[in-house]
């Protein structure tokens, strides 16, 4: 049951909040021919023609998941009008046009600077001095602040501390090094203060970047599945607290669950995994201990797991928005689509500039999608060449309340047409969480 939940709690959602009532549009498809004889360069300055078809929810069931859909016929939400308003009221500032279906992934690298793909060793180890000195020095602020100030140095060191997981992201990519064992070696010890084993996690983020946002087998953020939401009152119930009020920290379930059982791995893959664990464990066996040896275990709180918490925050923020919105869909095998997943299904998020530069730009998140063999410190380069040859099919955010309160309050449980079903429609009576966040949470959209 254990392993049950971590896995529930980790199938993660996308938001759909009570903001107003949006209905969901069908997935749009275009005009047979429209762009049968046209060269990609004139379809990336072409319009889209499409016909959409909405559905609204019928009735409400309390501690059932299957909502009943109706047909109705609300405005087009074609126009760019219509995209604005929805971008407003889940906290976007820009909800993209849905990519063309004879659009692929190599047509949009074609288009991006070969430079972006270029590692330069300068800028590789330029990010490792400054994760270094960052987190040096809010360890310097944690063990100076007076009590009140310790809240800011956590917080500091928490970020400073995701820096090193950027930079053994970049290594698991192959965007770090042009020598490979460097990278395994960088990125193993990128990973040791962050105790995340680094080969299980490379092996689950490439899964990830190979089914972005399909339907059971992207390993990241998913939408609960209706049957696991219904199949137990204890099950439901912790659902909706970890989809709810500790979801900014549902990484840590993550965390334990898909990276330290051999069982969730391919055999060839399994030598390596027990390389990676070797490793975290030797760390948590001599690291922990000369810790609470040199302050206690209140200094292994402060020092160590007060961070900690603050890199799971940013964890499960930063990967909860990259692909989770009420108008961005999660689809089955059959119907995925590899480029409008890659492009239209990620988000483009910025954060204030300190975090932007602590954490190596992971958050120019789209040309990460677009190609993972992206240098972090090209990122910004790469998106530029995005937004001048995509951009109308990009969703772009500032992070503000009103975008968070989206994903927390009504991105839950998996729904074909809808995308999204919040868990108070289903289930209002067992939602205190997310009433609570509806009330709770600002409404203040940047």
């Amino acid at each position: 049951m254990a392993s049950r939940i971590a896995d529930s709690l980790f199938a993660f959602t996308g938001p759909q909040q009570c903001l107003p009532r949006v209905p969901q549009v069908a997935h749009s498809r275009l005009s047979p021919g429209v762009y049968a004889v046209r060269p990609i360069d004139l379809l990336l300055k072409g319009k889209t023609h499409r016909r959409r078809t909405f559905l609204v929810p019928g009735k409400k069931r309390v501690g059932c998941i299957k909502a009943v859909a109706v047909p109705a016929a609300p405005p087009s939400a074609d126009s760019a009008e219509e995209r604005e308003q929805l971008a407003e009221s889940y906290g976007f500032k820009q909800i993209g046009q849905d990519l063309p279906d004879n659009v692929t992934l190599k047509d949009i690298m074609d288009t991006l600077p070969k430079e972006v793909f270029e590692i330069d060793d300068v800028k590789a180890w330029k990010s490792v001095l400054v994760s270094v000195t960052s987190y040096a020095l809010g360890l310097f602020m944690i063990a100076k602040a007076p009590w009140y100030l310790l809240p800011l140095a956590w917080a500091w060191t928490g970020t400073a501390v995701t820096g090193f997981f950027v930079i053994g992201h970049d290594c698991a990519h192959k965007s770090f090094s042009k020598n490979k064992l460097v990278e395994d070696i960088v990125g193993t010890l990128a990973f040791l203060p962050l105790v995340y084993p680094y080969e299980p996690w490379r092996f689950k983020h490439d899964r990830h970047h190979a089914k972005t946002n399909m339907l059971v087998h992207d390993t990241a953020w998913q939408p609960v599945p209706p049957e696991e939401f219904d199949s137990s009152p204890i099950l439901r119930k912790a659902i909706i607290l970890g989809y709810g009020p500790i979801r900014p920290w549902l990484s840590i379930a993550h965390w334990v669950n898909w990276h330290f059982n051999l069982r969730k791995f391919r055999p060839s893959e399994v030598n390596r995994v027990k390389i990676s664990l070797a490793c975290v464990f030797a760390f948590m066996a001599v690291g922990w201990p000369l810790i609470i040896y040199k302050v206690g275990i209140l200094g292994w709180v402060k020092f160590w797991l007060m961070p900690w918490l603050g890199y799971h925050f940013w964890m499960s923020t930063f990967t909860m928005v990259h692909h989770t919105a009420p108008h961005i869909p999660f689809k089955p095998a059959d119907e995925w689509n590899a480029a409008q997943a890659q492009l239209n299904g990620t988000v483009h998020c910025d954060y204030p500039s300190w975090i932007e530069i602590l954490c190596h730009d992971i958050n120019v998140h789209i040309p990460h999608h677009i190609s993972p063999r992206i240098p972090s410190y090209n990122l910004r380069a790469a998106h530029e060449s995005i937004q001048e040859n995509w951009g109308k099919y990009t969703n772009l955010a500032t992070w503000n309340w009103r975008l968070m309160k989206t994903i927390m309050t009504v991105c839950h449980v998996y729904d074909k047409e809808e995308n999204y079903v919040p868990f108070d429609r289903l289930a209002p009576e067992e939602s205190q969480p997310i009433t609570f966040l509806k009330k709770a949470m600002p409404d203040y959209a940047a």
